[in-house]
């Protein structure tokens, strides 16, 4: 009978231990994951920092550029009346350099808004990143908790290592 609580008692210990080893390599992984999402979390922020101050200053630059191209157009507009030239050549060089400029500030908003649209897909981008490691960090985390063994099944196991080394003895008789 001795030998039987012995065994019990060496496959409760193994059990116990592996749990707690278990536990803890689950608790670690957790920190890991808490760790890295935070990583992420920065890297993220930082990425659409950077996005947004990129798109600010293509978008100022762009609007200048429009100015810019603004002034010119009424330069050219106010020299061609100036020149005092009258008639339908005038008239035909004037709606020219304004419907220029009028082309020249079309292209740059339909420039603006493919630097909204771009922005906003890179911040997706971004964002799906981020999901996609927060994710993985997650799935790591719940597949070492999922390796713990539970309680029952470690007395379980101990029960079963006695009847089998019950079992096994000679019986006498």
């Amino acid at each position: 009978m001795c030998t039987v609580a012995a065994s019990v008692g060496v496959s409760l210990f193994q059990g116990l231990a592996m749990r707690g080893a278990a536990s803890k390599a689950a608790a670690d992984t957790f920190e890991i994951e808490k760790q890295g999402v935070k990583s992420a979390e920065d890297s993220k922020r930082n990425k659409q920092l950077a996005l947004a101050e990129g798109k600010q200053e293509k978008t100022v630059s762009a609007r200048q550029d429009r100015f810019a191209k603004t002034i010119d157009t009424l330069r050219a507009t106010k020299s061609l009346l100036a020149s005092g030239q009258i008639g339908n050549t005038a008239n035909l060089l004037v709606m020219d350099q304004v419907r220029q400029g009028a082309n020249y500030n079309e292209k740059i908003r339909q420039s603006i808004d493919s630097m909204d649209r771009q922005y906003l897909f890179d911040v997706k981008g971004t964002e799906s990143e981020y999901q996609g490691i927060r994710n993985r960090y997650r799935s790591n985390t719940i597949q070492a908790y999922n390796q713990i063994p539970s309680l029952g099944s470690v007395l379980l196991n101990a029960a079963a290592s006695g009847l089998s080394t019950y079992a096994s003895l000679p019986s006498t008789g």
